[in-house]
């Protein structure tokens, strides 16, 4: 075959392709998580993070059963098996992460990696023709799991508020989370996130142009994000300050 000869790829392999990079980023997330973990404490787990109302130890035990529950989904997705994601549904969840919250750092730490070690067992085992496999999570395929994995990753270290920053979060990671969070843009308003004082990366929404300007892209999705920003975030129309949209829910 000519070296220089393009091969065109089956939407399988191109899922394979896209799914592959998300593990590897997935994995070096993983490895700051860990870094995180070695130097916990118990005085660490109940302090305050960064989400209102939760401390650390919330955040940890969310961790901890999301990742229990992406990985069983992708593993029960390669038998073309369906499951729910939780487990009592969503009050199942918030029941076991008030009683996780206070439990020991050693058993944080222990569950956290856990967790987080069987979602990369799991995503390792799927083949080209399993990304698209369906589940149970919000009726989307493997690929969607995967996804809100890298997601609940990147964005709970950054809330942990024990040293890792929205720098930890990846330019694919970045691109990722605004197509995910564009349906909280109001509608009839189409926003452009513009970093750096430059042109815009990105554009969501429909209607109305206004720019919201920060220093540093992470500090853009950060905000559509929910999150407090490490920087000043602000808006402008037609080159007159305006305030910020009025974000809607999360997806």
């Amino acid at each position: 075959m000519d070296p220089d000869e393009v091969v065109a790829l089956t939407p399988a392999e191109q899922s394979d392709v896209v799914g592959r990079g998300v593990v590897a980023d997935v994995e070096r997330l993983r490895g700051v998580l860990e870094d995180v973990l070695v130097r916990l404490t118990d005085a660490d787990v109940a302090a305050p993070s960064r989400l209102p109302g939760w401390t650390r130890g919330h955040v940890l035990a969310h961790l901890a059963g999301v990742g229990s529950s992406a990985a069983r989904q992708l593993e029960h997705a390669r038998a073309r098996r369906l499951v729910d994601f939780y487990d009592g549904g969503r009050p199942g969840r918030d029941a076991a992460i008030e009683a996780g919250a206070g439990a020991p750092a050693e058993v944080h730490a222990r569950d956290a990696l856990a967790a987080a070690l069987r979602v990369e067992s799991a995503l390792a085992a799927l083949g080209p023709e399993d990304w698209d496999a369906p589940t149970r999570y919000r009726d989307q395929p493997a690929t969607a799991v995967a996804h809100a994995w890298w997601r609940e990753l990147g964005i709970h270290l950054v809330d942990l508020d024990l040293g890792v920053g929205q720098d930890v979060w990846s330019p694919a990671l970045l691109d990722h989370l605004v197509e995910f969070l564009a349906p909280r843009v109001p509608a009839g308003v189409l926003v452009a996130l513009v970093p750096g004082g430059g042109a815009s990366r990105w554009e969501l929404g429909d209607g109305g142009l206004v720019r919201v300007h920060a220093e540093r892209a992470e500090d853009l999705v950060a905000w559509l994000a929910g999150r407090e920003p490490s920087g000043p975030v602000t808006a402008e129309r037609d080159g007159e300050p305006v305030s910020l949209p009025e974000l809607g829910p999360w997806p």
